[in-house]
């Protein structure tokens, strides 16, 4: 292990496998109707070096959009079935929202998959961008394309549970805030497990 990759933990977590999360982890007493199926979908986990820093990147999303307006999110979106896997809907995706060309992303596996309370089954794909990246957001998807630094994200301490109503009951989650942006819901969760697997190593 590289002492000098700060991504070095997760990987080495990644390689002695790790089970998946869901946005009902935090929420046991909810019980989940059998048979249920699940939406495919994929998420890009980008890392992008400023400097020696690593720094993930993320989105905030229109508020225009008509399902989690204005919340923040990876790039990312349910797997077409034009898609050769759920890398290529990740690579697409990040491409539509985000500018990120598939050419200057290195693909670093896929981390654990995440159950959201919408119904996908998302997979989380941690890349690592290789070359300069100047963001061109798509703006009926996405409002500002910004970055939080990798040390935030994997610190346990940052983050914290909390709780709202959603369809009428209480349903807790996990929020990590970084300035002015409200990161949680499944966001969060994805990113808590990754600094889980990061002290595991």
């Amino acid at each position: 292990m590289s002492a000098t990759d700060p991504l070095a933990p997760v990987l080495a977590a990644l390689s002695h496998g790790c089970g998946g999360t869901s946005d009902y982890d935090l929420n046991p007493e909810i019980t989940l109707p059998p048979g249920r199926r699940l939406r495919p979908a994929g998420v890009l986990v980008p890392v992008v070096y400023r400097g020696s820093e690593a720094r993930v990147i993320l989105t905030k999303r229109s508020s225009a959009l008509k399902h989690h307006p204005g919340q923040i999110a990876f790039p990312g979106g349910k797997q077409d079935a034009a898609d050769v896997d759920i890398r290529a809907t990740a690579l697409r995706e990040a491409h539509e929202e985000i500018g990120l060309s598939p050419d200057t992303v290195d693909i670093l596996g896929n981390l654990p998959r995440h159950e959201t309370v919408t119904g996908f089954d998302v997979t989380p794909v941690l890349a690592r961008i290789h070359a300069p990246f100047i963001p061109r957001p798509d703006h009926g998807e996405v409002a500002e394309v910004f970055d939080v630094p990798l040390s935030h994200l994997m610190d346990p301490g940052r983050y914290r549970v909390e709780k709202r109503r959603w369809q009428g009951v209480w349903r807790r989650y996990y929020a990590v805030p970084f300035g002015p942006y409200y990161i949680w819901g499944a966001t969060a969760r994805i990113l808590r497990m990754m600094a889980a697997m990061a002290g595991r190593s």
